[in-house]
């Protein structure tokens, strides 16, 4: 079938589309959504313990009883989910911290879960914040540094998945990009009859210089050599697609993409291949302290440039958005959702167009 015939200019004019705010959201291609978002917290030991991260401004340290305050804060405000992170009282070569009965993250999802049953919970499942090296898994022969012996690995990875379920994690996230972990995670989670857990796994995770400020949040970076042996190369597009499909094939519900921004590109081609799968992209530690320096800076204006980022995340397909910024943006999208209604023009809180055609099925957020 051949695409109609279009006018062109003078009789075109794309411009009157843009004439006013009214249409300007009458033909809006991409909408960002309360729903879409998911807010990424760090649990700390101890009591009444709330310190803010000096590289990411308005992010905290927080303890279980602080957090559950914070999880109050984020039900209210229509956020449906959080992405839990913990920084244990002590570390190992092992990461015992990470499926110990009494771990960080485990009383936070307890607690959590009594105080906000609405709320769903996501466990980040690695081992890198548990560990005294700070890998993702545990370190081979020591001639070879930053290399992890994969399949030795995914034992541990296995009891942390199904500790942090019997917690009371509705999804299950591992982050470790360690082959094979999606179908170990799953075959455990059935054996003990947790069927109806989530996985979404971090299936595209790239080795990316963007999460300098997140090392510091989870006190994890590594100790020696690098994750460049486990985690993507940045060049490599086609490879996170490969990545996808491995991770389905094993099981998992949802996929992500990590970063988001310099990852546009991946998130597009995964969404295009795999158009019915839930997808999220995480507006990773170094995206969030960027537009902070810039905005302290007085060079951007916040809330325009924090909302044109999440909405070219949720353009180039991602329907969920992991972002420090969730709070922020929950109040934002409320505050133009009510001076709409009061008939006030309000700024613009999405791109009207993308450079391209979309064409892919893609559901808007």
């Amino acid at each position: 079938m051949q695409p109609a015939a279009r006018a062109q200019f003078p009789q075109a004019r794309p411009r009157r589309l843009r004439r006013t705010e009214a249409l300007r959201r009458m033909v809006r291609e991409t909408r960002l959504s309360v729903d879409g978002l998911i807010y990424p917290v760090f649990v700390v030991p101890g009591a009444d313990v709330q310190v803010e991260i000096q590289s990411m401004p308005g992010v905290y340290h927080q303890s279980v009883d602080r957090l559950v305050e914070d999880a109050r804060e984020v039900a209210d405000l229509g956020i449906p989910a959080l992405l839990l992170f913990g920084l244990p009282p002590s570390k190992d070569w092992e990461g015992t911290g990470a499926w110990a009965h009494d771990g960080i993250v485990q009383q936070a999802l307890r607690a959590v879960r009594r105080a906000v049953p609405s709320l769903v919970l996501i466990a980040d499942t690695c081992l890198c914040e548990y560990t005294s090296h700070g890998h993702c898994g545990i370190p081979g022969p020591d001639d070879r540094p930053g290399f992890i012996d994969n399949d030795r690995s995914l034992e541990l990875l296995t009891r942390a998945a199904v500790a942090q379920a019997e917690a009371g994690a509705d999804i299950i996230a591992p982050s470790d990009m360690l082959d094979g972990r999606v179908q170990a995670i799953r075959s455990a989670l059935d054996a003990r009859g947790l069927v109806d857990t989530v996985i979404l796994s971090y299936a595209a995770k790239y080795a990316s210089a963007f999460y300098g400020p997140f090392r510091e949040a989870a006190e994890s970076a590594p100790q020696f050599g690098d994750r460049r042996g486990y985690q993507m190369d940045p060049p490599n597009g086609r490879e996170a697609v490969r990545e996808v499909g491995y991770d389905l094939a094993e099981g998992a519900d949802m996929v992500m993409v990590k970063p988001a921004l310099p990852y546009l590109d991946v998130i597009h081609a995964v969404k295009t291949t795999y158009p019915d799968v839930p997808l999220a992209a995480y507006n990773v530690s170094g995206e969030y302290a960027m537009l902070k320096a810039a905005v302290a800076a007085g060079w951007l204006e916040e809330r325009r440039s924090v909302l044109e980022a999440l909405t070219s995340i949720a353009r180039a397909g991602a329907e969920m958005t992991i972002t420090y910024y969730a709070k922020d943006v929950a109040r934002w999208l409320t505050s133009e959702a009510a001076a709409e209604a009061e008939g006030q023009v309000v700024p613009a809180s999405s791109v009207a167009r993308a450079s391209q055609p979309v064409g892919t099925g893609v559901p808007n957020t």
